[in-house]
């Protein structure tokens, strides 16, 4: 790879392949009303074209399958239909309680690419820094787009990256938005979770409208709130100061006497309090020869969730004053606050000309962006500053402290300008183009009381950080209390960000049918970066049928995923609660954890060099069988290399290196990660998909099988030679949790079985999703094993317009298996000697908080209806 940096104009006269879906597609293939429909969609350039006759494996799921698994929102509906997919959920992790990391073939979310009615769709602002599947990585946000929208979804399922461009290394997800010019409808429903919470309305809104005899548009409006659920455990460690353990039982007595009747629900465990409103509108107009078109996409999701409970004796984030007594004497619950904001327009022109030729040139931009409050909380150490700095008194301290703050602002913004162009010669399709991409990327600070440290300063002699009030006499009470705030901490303007980069880049593919039964493609992409220079890829696949109900494919392909641009220029100071190396398997503790960007002057002071892009080399092989006129079965077997994988390090502390200790010494963070190439990963797989359709009585039955098995390891760990890290030892750098992130954090294999039958008015569908086993580590290594999660549905139609339904999510109270490692805040405290137990608990997380593919809220149950005009 070259270091040429090319700085693309704003408006360029160029070809591009983009999608040719969004000129044309049609249906030529649907079994039944089966939940898993093939089309003839991404994969291929050439309007007409079977999926069957496809070199590679496309998945189309329609609206009314959507609507019929019951859930509310994109990323669940996606993973109830389709096994390769996962939206793993976790809690208490920052930001990612409220958008979840979306994935495919177990990869990260950034290798797959996301497209709405064929256009590059921006990614979130959020990056997943927190423990978490997908640590280290941004994905898109997939509910931003409201169900009601989608006309069909379609996944491709094979490295794409020759053909679309950067992160299309596990595969394809384009959104299709409805087209309809008349059609409306209107749906209702209300549900909860079988513990009484998790409360969720939703309504969606959709209609389409003629523009005269030459145009459409279709508009959609959702609005959902969500509950937030809570899974917690007791607290069953001391909340107060001077508990002790008279009799060496292990069982604690109360100092304090609160201790007794102190609240012991103190967390709050599970999904977040959310409420969104999205808008949708696409439409087209006949000008000419050929139509305008476009697409608008709004929507605002308002999130609540919570971080750790600060108790009275957390001296460091609840201090104690004059009195003795903490801050919050009672402790207190951080809750984050974000408000999403997500907006995206695309207008285009198209025209087919009569030579078998078309054109399509485009437009596209979107804005994803993130602005957080914490609430409920303080910052410690602006008590200490009223104490000692002001000298107010205990009781104007607890009454003036603010308890909430903006912490700090994320935008991430995406343009694309697209011209394609495809001609036809008889059985040779191709299809050349150009596409010129900026990305931005922008943090912005919060408020001075979010992140500033008012007991510490830098001493200039030293160049460390010194408490401000500390007069070396613990029995003062008056040592360091952290900075910013509590639960959620803010950002400053020293770190505040706001890069761009340009993209440029050139493609060409062909097609050819080799005769009717053989199908061969090809690909060529350029791409240019202007941070780190450029690429190009390749990709060969082909078809063959052998009998009419047998055929072959294969592909190869080369791929690349550029850095993000969170990835590149993403930094702060938070606090994140990990394993104490002194007391392993016992209560995690807080450390200020910074995430340093690698242009950084601490990143400089030890050699961490610049991100460059991962390289994939993606196999693929499988067939496609109908046996009978009403049964197909499709079987992809999938080999995926990358090399240069971006990963975020460990949090590396003190000691390992002079160069960094003295670093972390002057930013005043106790630990530093940073985003690194440092790891090689081999991913195997195959999918499967089966569908039937057959008359039972008097109605008809649809049914569907369908099943990934997906491995993925980490074969090689590198840290960056000649860097202040290269002297550290690699299992320093990259913990045993990392690599169990990439490897084991994610079923190995799901398998889901659906049948959806009609009978006149009556509608039911059954669905069955088994859920492979996974293992997480974290402080010790747990197995979690396989469970079935079973879905029931049930539609009745009263009229021609209007219908009811009511069903169940998980209807058998499936949770996977309860948690024994990583917890946090258990124990045992007794009433005095030999007294009644107060509290005796394993800890907080009954389930684990750091992966759940599934969920661990348990059964949820719906009722709705539905109009149709």
């Amino acid at each position: 790879m070259s270091n040429i940096n090319i700085k693309p104009k704003r408006l360029v006269v160029a070809i591009s392949t983009a999608i040719l879906s969004s000129l044309s597609v049609t249906p030529v293939f649907a079994q039944g009303d089966a939940n898993l429909e093939e089309l003839v969609v991404v994969g291929s350039r050439v309007a007409g074209r079977s999926a069957e006759d496809l070199p590679v494996p496309v998945d189309t799921l329609s609206s009314e399958a959507l609507e019929r698994t019951g859930q509310t929102e994109v990323g669940r509906m996606l993973q109830a239909l389709a096994p390769s997919f996962n939206f793993s959920s976790s809690s208490i992790s920052d930001g990612t309680d409220a958008l979840r990391p979306a994935t495919l073939r177990g990869l990260g979310p950034d290798q797959t690419l996301v497209l709405i009615n064929g256009k590059r769709r921006h990614q979130a602002s959020l990056i997943h820094i927190n423990t978490s599947v997908g640590r280290g990585t941004a994905g898109t946000d997939l509910n931003a787009i409201p169900a009601a929208a989608i006309e069909r979804i379609e996944v491709l399922r094979d490295g794409a990256a020759a053909q679309y461009g950067s992160d299309a290394i596990a595969g394809v997800i384009n959104i299709v938005l409805k087209t309809d010019a008349e059609y409306g409808q209107v749906d209702v429903s209300y549900g909860e979770f079988s513990e009484g919470d998790g409360e969720t309305t939703n309504v969606n809104i959709n209609k389409g409208f003629a523009l005269g005899s030459e145009g459409y548009f279709n508009a959609s409006l959702n609005f959902r709130d969500r509950g937030n659920t809570n899974r917690a455990g007791l607290h069953g460690s001391c909340q107060f100061p001077g508990c002790v353990d008279t009799d060496g039982d292990g069982i604690l007595e109360p100092g304090d006497p609160r201790e007794v009747t102190a609240n012991r629900n103190t967390f709050r465990i599970g999904d977040a309090d959310s409420e969104q409103v999205a808008f949708t509108l696409n439409a087209a107009y006949n000008a000419g020869p050929g139509e305008i078109y476009g697409f608008v996409t709004y929507s605002n999701r308002d999130n609540q969730s919570a971080a750790f409970f600060r108790h009275n004796a957390n001296s460091n984030g609840n201090p104690p004053l004059a009195d003795g007594d903490a801050v919050i004497p009672e402790g207190f619950l951080p809750k984050i606050n974000s408000q999403i904001d997500d907006f995206s327009y695309n207008f285009g022109y198209r025209v087919n000309f009569d030579d078998e030729s078309s054109l399509d040139i485009s437009y596209t931009t979107g804005k994803n962006s993130i602005d957080y409050v914490t609430s409920d909380t303080i910052n410690a150490s602006f008590a200490n500053e009223l104490r000692f700095g002001r000298g107010l008194s205990d009781a104007d301290i607890r009454a003036q402290i603010p308890r909430s703050g903006r912490a700090y602002g994320l935008e991430l913004s995406l343009s694309t300008f697209n011209v394609d162009f495809v001609q036809n010669y008889g059985d040779l399709t191709i299809a050349i183009g150009s596409e010129i991409r900026t990305d931005e990327y922008k943090i912005t600070a919060g408020e001075r009381y979010g992140f500033f440290d008012y007991d510490t300063t830098i001493d200039p002699a030293t160049n460390n950080p010194v408490s401000i009030y500390d007069d070396g006499n613990p029995a003062n009470g008056d040592e360091d209390a952290a900075a910013g705030l509590q639960g959620f901490g803010g950002i400053g303007p020293d770190s505040e960000v706001d890069e761009t980069r340009d993209v440029f880049s050139f493609y060409i593919d062909a097609e050819y049918e080799i005769s009717d039964n053989a199908l061969v493609s090809a690909a060529i992409r350029h791409d240019n970066y202007s941070g780190f220079g450029d690429t190009t890829n390749y990709k060969l696949a082909g078809s063959v049928g052998l009998t009419d109900s047998l055929r072959f494919r294969a592909a190869a392909s080369t791929g690349f995923r550029a850095p993000s641009m969170q990835q590149l220029f993403f930094n702060n100071i938070s606090t994140q609660f990990v394993d104490d190396p002194n007391n392993i398997g016992g209560p995690q503790i807080a450390v200020q954890v910074g995430t340093f960007r690698n242009d950084s002057e601490l990143a400089g002071d030890i050699g961490i060099p610049q991100l460059k892009e991962e390289e994939s080399l993606s196999f693929s092989a499988g067939f496609v069988l109908t046996p009978l006129d009403n049964l197909t079965i499709t079987l992809d077997y999938y080999n995926i290399d990358i090399e240069d994988r971006i990963v975020i390090s460990n949090r590396l502390g003190f000691g390992l290196s002079d160069s960094l200790t003295s670093a972390l010494l002057a930013s005043g963070a106790g630990a530093a990660q940073f985003f690194l190439n440092g790891a090689d990963t081999e991913t195997d797989g195959f999918d499967i998909v089966a569908t039937y359709g057959l008359s039972l009585g008097a109605g008809d039955l649809d049914l569907t099988l369908s099943g990934n098995f997906t491995e993925t390891e980490v074969t090689e760990l590198f840290t960056p030679a000649g860097s202040g890290l290269s002297t550290v030892a690699v299992s320093d750098v990259f913990s045993e949790q990392d690599i169990s992130i990439i490897e084991e954090w994610q079923p190995e294999d799901r398998i889901s079985f659906s049948g959806n039958y009609t009978l006149d008015r009556f509608n039911a569908v059954l669905s069955l999703n088994r859920f492979g086993e996974y293992s997480v580590t974290d402080g010790g290594r747990q197995t979690y094993g396989a469970e079935i999660v079973t879905d029931l549905r049930l539609n009745y139609n009263l009229t021609e317009s209007f219908s009811i339904n009511v069903g169940g999510n998980n209807i058998f109270d499936v949770t996977p298996d309860e948690n024994t490692i990583g917890n946090s805040r258990s124990g045992a405290i007794e009433n005095g000697p030999d007294g009644d137990l107060i509290v005796d608990s394993n800890g907080v997380f009954r389930f684990s908080r750091r992966a759940a593919p599934f969920g661990f809220n348990g059964a949820y149950y719906y009722a709705g209806m539905s109009y149709k005009f």
